[in-house]
């Protein structure tokens, strides 16, 4: 590998054209100057300057490296500049939640992108326990969450609540447990998870999901009301994922007497170093979800 210190001497003596005036420009001696470029020769194993009197020129392989050398120094200067500069708003951040937190965020991060154009995002929708898996690897900078596990290398900070509601066809009401049952179910990742909260807190008669009738699966967040809204069943979601919805004026959220919230957290690696920019969008991504 190619040292730095003499690559810099070297690009620097060319740029100069003079070995005194190099050494002065790098608080060297000329000796030195002198004793990098040798150094530098001998490492690469090719002669680079043919020296005559004071003076030097370029041997095809001086001018080769000296081309190339620059562009890496650069490179190099840039690259510890980026490095060092913890920015709040500038620099790529890696954010992962489950959809529908996804669905009410995202566009506000959006947003945040046009305001700073130096900050880059790239957002994925996964389940919980995926996320904190990329957390604990150190795989993302953001993770959302709605529940969590006791692995001791992560750290949960709550910071909103989602409410799940029940939703129904546009005209369909449901006041009694018979009503709810001649529907049927539409499920999803989360379903049967979400269903037994909500539903177990407001009809006695609920033991599983598996008391109703099957009406499809969809994994995908933006495709789980379409067929509720179609009128082939119901289904229990976060509310971010029904306001997100196109064709929100064809459903219907049918109130319960009881109302059932999970609770949102920002899971992080209890050893990882949080950069200005992360701490920054983590602060508008509360406001966000309290908004």
């Amino acid at each position: 590998m190619i040292n730095q210190t003499w690559l810099t001497t070297f690009c620097n003596l060319i740029d100069v054209g003079h070995f005194t005036k190099t050494a002065d420009k790098l608080y060297m001696t000329q000796s030195g100057v002198s004793q990098h470029i040798r150094k530098l020769e001998s490492e690469l194993e090719v002669q680079l300057l043919i020296r005559s009197g004071k003076s030097f020129t370029l041997t095809s392989a001086g001018r080769d490296l000296y081309e190339s050398g620059k562009v890496l120094l650069k490179s190099m200067k840039e690259l510890e500049a980026r490095v060092k500069d913890d920015s709040e708003t500038s620099g790529k951040l890696r954010i992962s939640s489950p959809g529908s937190i996804g669905l009410k965020l995202y566009p506000e991060l959006l947003k945040l992108q046009c305001d700073y154009p130096d900050l880059t995002i790239d957002y994925q929708f996964a389940p919980n326990d995926n996320i904190q898996e990329l957390v604990k690897a150190q795989k993302i900078d953001v993770g959302l969450v709605t529940h969590k596990n006791l692995d001791p290398k992560l750290s949960y900070r709550s910071i909103a609540q989602e409410e799940l509601v029940l939703v129904v066809p546009k005209f369909v009401k449901i006041k009694h447990w018979n009503d709810l049952k001649k529907l049927k179910f539409i499920s999803h990742p989360d379903a049967a998870h979400h269903a037994n909260l909500l539903l177990s807190e407001n009809f006695d008669e609920f033991t599983s999901v598996e008391q109703f009738q099957s009406g499809g699966f969809s994994n995908q967040i933006g495709l789980i009301l379409e067929p509720v809204a179609l009128g082939i069943g119901f289904t229990v979601l976060p509310s971010f994922a029904v306001q997100a919805f196109r064709n929100n004026s064809d459903l219907h959220v049918n109130k319960l007497k009881n109302t059932v919230f999970e609770s949102i957290y920002i899971v992080s690696h209890c050893d990882a170093v949080k950069p200005k920019r992360v701490a920054f969008t983590e602060e508008v991504i509360v406001k966000t979800l309290l908004d």
